[in-house]
């Protein structure tokens, strides 16, 4: 007769403790920096962004134009 082996409850190889989870308003507050910054400076770069792709878009348009042409 054989012995049936119990499951093994979840093993953790760590040699800290495990920690709770616990909310750390300091680095929320630095992702809020980080994002308030990035929109300071994406905004104002929008406009180029928009012509440069309305440029590529126009150039692409125009090329398949010419090309299907021929």
């Amino acid at each position: 007769m054989s012995a049936t082996p119990e499951p093994v409850e979840r093993v953790v190889r760590s040699v800290s403790p495990p920690s709770v989870p616990k909310p750390n308003p300091e680095m929320s507050t630095i992702g809020w920096l980080v994002f308030i910054g990035l929109l300071f400076l994406l905004v104002p770069l929008l406009p180029v962004i928009a012509v440069v792709w309305g440029i590529s878009k126009v150039t692409g348009f125009l090329a398949r134009q010419t090309r299907g042409g021929m």
